[in-house]
């Protein structure tokens, strides 16, 4: 009905993972900020602002379509990275607050908006992830300011007359186990202690899911995580006598799972001893896999597929002029014929926000489908005259 390549997000799953996430501890100060970067489709963000969730930013982009999905200013957490003074200004004259990353960037939002509220990324030295490129915690990351750097921090804070409105941290995407991310919240929370106006402390997100769940892989356990975080929460409170706000930022988790991304066989061959599967999903639609060996499960949707005693290995392949455009490689898989439609599931986060024009290839559409089982465009599917639409004459 709508093509190839298509993203094709599920709304009822999209709500079951918010709710999940929003239920995770029962302390009455708990928020949810979803991590934005995972998924910035304007019609997802609505829902999830609808399911009562509050959002980080990474730039005055996200800022811009996030206001324009009806979030208010005091929604949005602006998490920076080595950012100009205009974009510090944008969120600053936007009512955004900003949270920095590095004593230089403090310094320069003091010299900005002197007498504001900030927060500050701290790098707890733990991180956790599934890859060293999303490793964002520990020595060897470019995020956060070590807590060896608390008197510093002090110090410039009372050179500009800030306020420090809270805490952030992020150990790392795709983790699913509880142990380090327990851990860096605690320590976390005790870093919290030095700063006796602090309103609140985002323990950060990383929450992963079983990308491999045909092979058994099990899901983050969601009922230890929270009841170790619970445990954790409960414990500062009575020593502290405060209810500062205590956040997570889970972006992965929240729009994975909803998603899936349709492409269509096009080409069968053997090159030497390897049958290749050509299909239109190329690593401009989906960059996980080339980006970090991500692994995503397949399905094959087609006359022939599923037949017994038919599977083979294959690999997957897209049709962008590089030998890295690999979606899936030596994968067992029902028999594929010319024509098949190939589904690559959980793709629902950093697929679409992570497409390119490579090649000059057209960015995919996006569709919905709805709690009544509906479809709807959620995103047109790019045309030609998209590619030159920035050129002057």
């Amino acid at each position: 009905k709508y093509g190839t390549p298509l993203y094709v997000y599920n709304e009822h799953v999209l709500r079951t993972r918010c709710r999940e996430m929003k239920n995770l501890v029962s302390y009455e100060n708990f928020r949810v900020n979803y991590s934005a970067k995972a998924n910035t489709n304007l019609s997802i963000l609505r829902i999830l602002r609808d399911e009562g969730l509050f959002v980080d930013a990474m730039s005055p982009g996200e800022i811009a379509i996030e206001l324009r999905a009806g979030f208010g200013p005091s929604d949005i957490l602006y998490i920076c990275n080595n950012v100009s003074e205009d974009e510090m200004l944008f969120a600053i004259k936007s009512g955004v607050l900003t949270s920095v990353d590095s004593l230089s960037q403090l310094e320069r939002y003091g010299r900005l908006n002197r007498g504001g509220r900030v927060a500050v990324r701290i790098n707890p030295g733990i991180g956790a992830g599934h890859h060293a490129k999303v490793i964002t915690a520990g020595k060897d990351t470019k995020f956060g300011i070590g807590p060896d750097s608390i008197d510093d921090i002090k110090t410039i804070l009372g050179r500009y007359d800030l306020r420090l409105a809270g805490l952030n941290q992020h150990i790392g995407s795709f983790f699913l186990t509880a142990g380090a991310y327990c851990e860096a919240a605690s320590f976390l929370l005790s870093l919290a202690a030095e700063f006796p106006e602090i309103e609140f402390v985002d323990f950060g997100g990383g929450f992963g899911i079983p990308y491999r769940r045909r092979e058994g892989e099990r899901p983050l356990d969601l009922d230890v995580l929270g009841k170790g975080l619970q445990q954790i929460i409960d414990a500062w409170v009575r020593a502290s006598g405060k209810k500062i706000t205590v956040k997570i930022e889970p972006g992965r988790f929240i729009v994975a799972e909803s998603g899936v991304l349709l492409g269509q066989v096009h080409s069968i061959k053997k090159n030497g001893d390897r049958k290749y599967v050509g299909t239109d999903i190329g690593f401009n639609v989906l960059a996980r896999p080339v980006m970090y060996d991500a692994y995503h499960d397949i399905e094959i949707y087609g006359s022939s597929a599923g037949k017994a005693g038919d599977a083979e290995p294959v690999t997957v392949v897209g049709n962008i002029c590089e030998t890295g455009d690999i979606i899936a490689r030596d994968r067992v898989l029902p028999r594929v014929e010319e024509g098949d439609i190939i589904g690559v599931l959980d793709a629902g986060a950093y697929g679409m926000v992570m497409s390119s024009n490579y090649n000059c290839r057209l960015r995919p559409a996006e569709v919905l489908i709805d709690l009544n089982g509906g479809d709807r465009p959620i995103r047109k599917r790019e045309e030609l005259d998209d590619l030159v639409r920035h050129f002057p004459e």
